[in-house]
Formats: C-alpha cells, structure tokens, sequence
C-alpha cells in the first residue's frame, strides 16, 4: 500500500540554503573582536544545535567567557550583513516545495537557528515564510535537536500526527530528533556524509535528487 505523508517539516541550513559558511565567517569575526582566534573547523561537531551550542561549543574549547546575548547579537549582527547579495537557496528547494504544495502537503520549517536568522535567511533566499503553514525556531523551544521537543511542536502547529510527516534534514542530531519524534526522515547530503546519517530512511544530494519512494511511502 502506498502512503504519502501528510507533512513535511524542512530544517533551514543544509536544505534550503547553505548558510553555515556565513555564520561560521561571522562567528570568527565575532571572536576576533576579542582577541580569539577560532578555526572554522571548531564549529562542525555543533552543527544544527542552534547557535548557543554553536558559539558556546566553541567558546567552551577555547575558555572564552561568552556572554550569550551580547555575543549572540553581535554574531548575526554581522551574519545579516555578509549574506546581503551572496545567499542561494540550494537546488531544488523552491521546486520541491511547490511540488509540496501541489500535492496539498502541510509544510513547516523547524530550524534551531533564532527567529532573526530564519527570517533573514528566508527572507535572503526569496522562500517567505508565507509559503509555509508554521515556522518553528530554536526559541520556541527549550530542548534543542537531538531531543524531538522542535519536530514534535512543527507537527502540532501544522495539525498532523509526528508519524504522518517527512523530516528533512542534514544534520545527525537533526535525523536523531526526526526518528525520536516518530517521523521518517529525509537525510539530505549537504554537510555530513550518508554513515555520519545513519538511521535517515532515505538519502538524497539535495531537493533537487528526493527519491520517489521518501514522498510515496510503501
């Protein structure tokens, strides 16, 4: 028997559009403003964690005293500047979505980024967040990925049971909330490698290449 799934919650960075290499250039800038200097490679193992882990992972390493707000402000002060005119959504992401939509699929974005960087992003890449029926941040909730807590209120908010939607995501936390929320999961290619998302259902490069059977559930 075959089952569509009635939603789909996309993850922001990695699927629809490729902004880590931004927030990692702002946040090195931001740590040279005090005198730190950080590697870009520092910032992988806190990738889809949301920006306090992302900083504060970093921070961590190198005993910078962060100061969460402040520092955090001052790093999309700069993310917001530097991504004018230079951010893409990735291929394949506004037609997957119309297809989506086509298909008369409730869609949410669920990215543990703040509401101030989803909306640039968004914003940057021409995908408004009119096109989707909920966005959900890391402020909305108090338990970031890997714990479900962001999946399981996109699918509330979009009035479908968890076990009815397609997650996509690129990040391993974000496949670990996907699966502990009940739903399956889209592991999109785009910053960690097929082994490093194991436990994804279904594989693709980008929304340009999603296989048949991630949309057609058997």
């Amino acid at each position: 028997m075959v089952m569509l799934p009635k939603g789909v919650i996309f993850d922001m960075d990695g699927v629809l559009v490729d902004s880590e290499p931004f927030i990692i250039e702002a946040a090195r800038r931001m740590f040279g403003e005090h005198g730190v200097a950080v590697r870009a490679e520092d910032f992988h193992p806190f990738t889809g964690m949301g920006e306090n882990r992302f900083i504060g992972g970093v921070a961590e390493k190198y005993g910078f005293p962060l100061v969460l707000e402040r520092d955090k402000k001052r790093t999309y002060d700069i993310y917001l500047e530097i991504i004018q005119g230079r951010l893409e959504p990735l291929p394949g992401a506004r037609e997957f979505i119309a297809r989506c939509r086509r298909l008369g699929k409730r869609m949410a974005v669920a990215s543990s980024a703040d509401r101030r960087k989803v909306s640039g992003n968004l914003g940057e890449i021409g995908i408004g967040a009119e096109l989707f029926d909920a966005v959900v941040t890391g402020e909305d909730v108090e338990n970031k990925k890997p714990a479900p807590d962001i999946f399981l209120l996109a699918a509330e908010r979009i009035g479908v049971d968890p076990g009815e939607c397609l997650v996509i995501e690129d990040a391993p936390s974000g496949v670990q909330a996907a699966k502990a929320a009940g739903s399956r999961c889209l592991g999109i290619l785009s910053s960690f490698t097929a082994e490093k998302l194991a436990g994804a259902d279904f594989y693709a490069a980008d929304l340009a290449n999603v296989p048949e059977e991630a949309i057609c559930w058997r």
